[in-house]
């Protein structure tokens, strides 16, 4: 009664039921060990039964993908060194006839006999319009960036970020004859006054005639530059941490105590990029200082009597009547141009690279 009951025939001798479950078993492994054969895996270690990722084909999409971005950057970098290439190549002839000095001399005369050029008087244009642009244009864009982050609605901040958006979209021509046309006149009278209560500052005591002058055509500049820096700014402090915001809020700062701690220092290196990229646009702005500046080669500090001239306006303006020299002399001028906006480009990347996180917030 105790004794263990005998085993089956069949179970134990490997009968008719066992020897079908034994052979579908083998089967099955058979099958298994067949197909990771067939699709070409093997163990980690270099066996062909285990289930490791397939190998890499030679010729796939990785390497195709990473030749193709290989090319992208270096047809850029062939790019700008061929426009350098270009550019001293055409400036020699013109520097080696120049009889002035090129870096200091004001006025601009390529195309007399002898040649006498220089660019003292159109960099410092260049560089005084831009630089009286950013000064106008930072505030504005910072607020009006700051506004659509943090305070206004989001139905108000998409609507009014679109059409900021789509100023960056006018053409710069168009910004030239309403600047020409239309602007003129608040800014002729707007001179008359700043002369009138304000003249005994150098910026504003010229005795006119007002109209076409350095403070036209940065006001112009403010106003194309100015979407560029609102909407770079606003994609920064949109990528601020909510963790600092509500940190600085719960430790009862108000809304701006919360931005000037929380917001500001963290998109300090993307605002000042911003800038630089403005100032960029600034620099090498043509058609439009072409259309309202006076063309006048003076360095002076007054900004609101006609004059004024550019590097980019002047090549707009002279290039079609110049001669071999003159088209030379004016080649040398983008060269110098072609420089400053490298550095400030350059600048503007090292500062964005400056902070790890903005960085990894970026790409």
């Amino acid at each position: 009664m105790g004794d263990t009951p005998p085993r089956s025939v069949d179970a134990s001798a490997g009968g008719p039921g066992g020897n079908t479950r034994a052979a579908g078993l083998a089967a099955s492994t058979d099958g298994l060990i067949d197909n990771n054969s067939n699709n070409g895996r093997g163990t980690p270690f270099g066996g062909n039964g285990g289930t490791s990722l397939p190998r890499a084909k030679a010729f796939g999409t990785e390497p195709v993908f990473r030749g193709l971005t290989l090319a992208a950057g270096t047809t850029v970098l062939i790019i700008i060194v061929a426009i350098a290439v270009f550019l001293i190549t055409e400036a020699i002839p013109a520097l080696q006839a120049n009889e002035e000095n090129f870096f200091t001399y004001n006025n601009w005369a390529a195309t007399g006999t002898p040649p006498r050029f220089g660019i003292a008087a159109i960099v410092f244009g260049t560089v005084v319009s831009a630089v009286i642009a950013l000064i106008i244009a930072v505030p504005i864009a910072l607020g009006i960036a700051l506004f659509l982050s943090h305070y206004a609605h989001r139905r108000i901040a998409t609507g009014l970020g679109f059409v900021i958006d789509l100023l960056a979209a006018v053409p710069s021509v168009v910004f030239g004859l309403w600047g020409r046309s239309v602007f003129i006149e608040p800014v002729r009278d707007f001179s008359v006054w700043l002369h009138q209560y304000f003249g005994w500052i150098p910026l504003f005591g010229g005795e006119g005639p007002y109209g076409n002058s350095i403070l036209l055509g940065s006001l112009v500049l403010a106003i194309m530059i100015l979407p560029i820096i609102t909407s770079l700014s606003r994609e920064v402090f949109m990528q601020t941490p909510k963790q600092n915001e509500e940190a600085a809020l719960a430790l009862g700062a108000t809304k701006w105590e919360m931005i000037r701690t929380a917001v500001l220092p963290y998109g300090r290196p993307g605002v000042i990029a911003a800038v630089m990229l403005g100032l960029g646009r600034a620099l090498g702005e043509t058609i439009a200082l072409a259309m309202t500046l006076g063309s006048i080669f003076v360095i002076t500090p007054d900004i609101i009597t006609n004059g004024g001239a550019t590097i980019a306006s002047n090549i707009a303006n002279g290039f079609g009547e110049a001669n071999d020299i003159g088209r030379g002399a004016l080649i040398a001028s983008g060269l110098v141009l072609f420089a400053i906006t490298l550095v400030v480009n350059m600048v503007a990347r090292i500062i964005i690279y400056r902070r790890r996180e903005f960085t990894d917030v970026a790409a």
